[in-house]
């Protein structure tokens, strides 16, 4: 596959999962197991593309000694990673699974501070990181210090140097982002409500405020609706996407496993309709997935026949 993918994880973090009997809140509550893994939206998505056999660098900001955990983390997985050190220390969140209900409760730190030296000394790095590029993923919060109209930012520096950008945020990071006009975006349906400000009663509905996007000039629209699958849109045409019965194990890198196969997509110019079974056909597979585990190529290649594409 030719064309590389930057993955920008500015908030990432350690994530550390335990598995309990029952969740009591206010009580005492023993562990039957934990796994510690490198956390956040963006070092997701690298992940991803990594078990997607495509060319990435994960890049963002790190510190402390849990940040040079999560980078050792990922040279093991050999995943290149460019990150910038700054001061503090790399966020650590926690994912508590209840196993009488398969319900995870997560609790996520902020991140460290970012100041305006930092972020003058990332846009360097990414100026120079976006030059071996064909697509830019910025995805995930925020962490403090930096500005809302980070991901515009990222946005309007790729675009300068002719790279395709794919965001993924929600808040006023996607409100922000969305005014640079990445090339495309995936909204679940909660943020893409968020975002028009309305509620959506229909499939229909959603695809329009999704054409609406397209109108303002992205070209792939992506709406992700959890067990009920997603909307993919651009100038021409309109699909949703509806996965297989299956039992939902955790939904923890489902999202980002879409991401993931948006990009690997892009790079590969697939059409809208194999966009759309592909991405639903990650998503699914991962929230298939125990704990924080995400879909394999091969998995989600011998899935997508198992995903229903219907024009709207």
């Amino acid at each position: 596959m030719t064309g590389k993918v930057v993955a920008v994880a500015c908030n990432p973090s350690i994530d550390k999962t335990i598995a309990i009997e029952k969740l009591v809140p206010y009580e005492l509550n023993r562990v039957l197991s934990s796994r510690i893994d490198p956390g956040g939206k963006g070092i997701n998505v690298a992940k991803v593309l990594k078990n997607f056999q495509v060319d990435v660098t994960v890049t963002g900001f790190i510190a402390g000694s849990q940040g040079s955990l999560l980078e050792d983390f990922l040279k093991k997985a050999e995943i290149d990673c460019d990150f910038l050190q700054i001061p503090g220390e790399t966020r650590t969140n926690l994912k508590i699974v209840d196993q009488s209900v398969n319900k995870t409760t997560e609790i996520n730190e902020a991140g460290c501070c970012v100041d305006a030296d930092a972020l003058a000394d990332f846009k360097r790095k990414l100026a120079e990181l976006v030059r071996q590029a064909s697509v830019v993923v910025l995805s995930g919060s925020l962490p403090p210090g930096l500005p809302e109209d980070f991901y515009a930012q990222c946005i309007r520096a790729a675009k300068k140097a002719g790279v395709k950008t794919l965001l993924d945020a929600d808040g006023s990071a996607l409100f922000e982002g969305m005014k640079a006009v990445p090339f495309a975006v995936k909204p679940n349906i909660h943020e893409l409500e968020a975002y028009c400000g309305r509620r959506f009663r229909s499939v229909g509905e959603v695809a329009d405020a999704a054409r609406a996007l397209v109108s303002e000039g992205i070209e792939i629209v992506i709406v992700s609706m959890g067990a009920d699958g997603s909307i993919a849109v651009d100038k021409n045409e309109a699909f949703q996407a509806v996965p297989w019965n299956m039992k939902a194990q955790s939904t923890v890198g489902a999202g980002d496993s879409m991401v993931g196969a948006l990009a690997r997509s892009i790079l590969e110019r697939h059409s809208l309709s194999e966009i759309a079974r592909m991405t639903t056909a990650a998503g699914t597979v991962t929230a298939s997935k125990a704990g924080t585990e995400i879909c394999t190529l091969g998995e989600t290649l011998s899935s997508i026949e198992n995903v229903t594409v219907t024009r709207i």
